[in-house]
């Protein structure tokens, strides 16, 4: 069997997290070959969305700080320490499907990554304003742009890695523009990437996520890692971020 790590970076998502953890479909990936494991990375939530992953039997990391590209890249570090062979991460807000990890796992390659993309006739009405659609259609086209790798959709939170380009990760993002880095990064280093259609529904609680000011942030990071390949950490793994564990 195949180790597959469920990421879930989550900040007060307790409105929403037990249904998703309670949707993940072990059994048929277990029939697939894969056994998974949940890691919820939290942000010092206020509600009790630390306890429902705890009660769920899943590891539970705090974050030294906030911000979902520190969660993501305190994840991957926690993957590579524990050696998983894959690692498949999305938001815990119930926008996202988690039975959608199959076809993606499907797709996968050695040293590849699949992309969930919303951007297709599966998007649900009510799931995206039309100022956000525009802006996720822009920002996409601005890193083909920028990068030349093909992405339908460089803003989603719909990951999933082979462990090969999980160590070329090579990361610095500390919010919301992470998957645009994670995207200029496989770019880059020149990380195949394959995209599938995914479903997108509307979220439940309060939307973290703004148009104007993340947008900007998101296509800064763009421009940055085109100009700087390199960010400040020389390698993914240096510097470890420290975290707490509940589990």
């Amino acid at each position: 069997m195949k180790r597959l790590m469920i990421l879930l970076p989550v900040l007060n998502e307790a409105e929403g997290l037990d249904t998703v953890l309670r949707s993940i479909p072990h059994a048929s990936l277990q029939e697939a070959g894969w056994e998974s494991e949940i890691i919820i990375v939290d942000g010092k939530s206020t509600d009790n969305s630390q306890q429902i992953g705890t009660d769920a039997g899943c590891t539970v990391l705090v974050q030294p700080t906030t911000g979902k590209g520190e969660a993501v890249r305190l994840g991957f570090d926690y993957a590579i320490q524990h050696n998983f062979d894959a690692l498949v991460m999305f938001d815990a807000d119930q926008t996202y499907k988690p039975k959608d990890m199959l076809t993606m796992l499907e797709k996968l390659e050695p040293g590849s990554v699949v992309v969930g993309n919303r951007l297709n006739q599966t998007l649900d009405a009510d799931a995206m304003s039309p100022t956000n659609w525009i802006g996720n259609h822009l920002l996409t086209w601005s890193a083909v742009i920028l990068h030349g790798l093909e992405i339908h959709d460089v803003c989603s939170g719909y990951w999933l890695f082979d462990r090969k380009a999980l160590l070329r990760m090579n990361l610095n993002s500390m919010d919301f523009e992470i998957e645009a880095e994670m995207y200029a990064q496989c770019a880059i280093t020149g990380i195949p990437i394959t995209n599938v259609p995914i479903s997108y529904g509307a979220r439940l609680g309060e939307a973290k996520l703004g148009s104007l000011k993340d947008g900007s942030s998101i296509l800064r990071k763009l421009l940055v890692r085109k100009l700087f390949p390199q960010p400040v950490e020389e390698e993914l793994g240096k510097g470890k971020l420290a975290f707490e564990s509940n589990y």
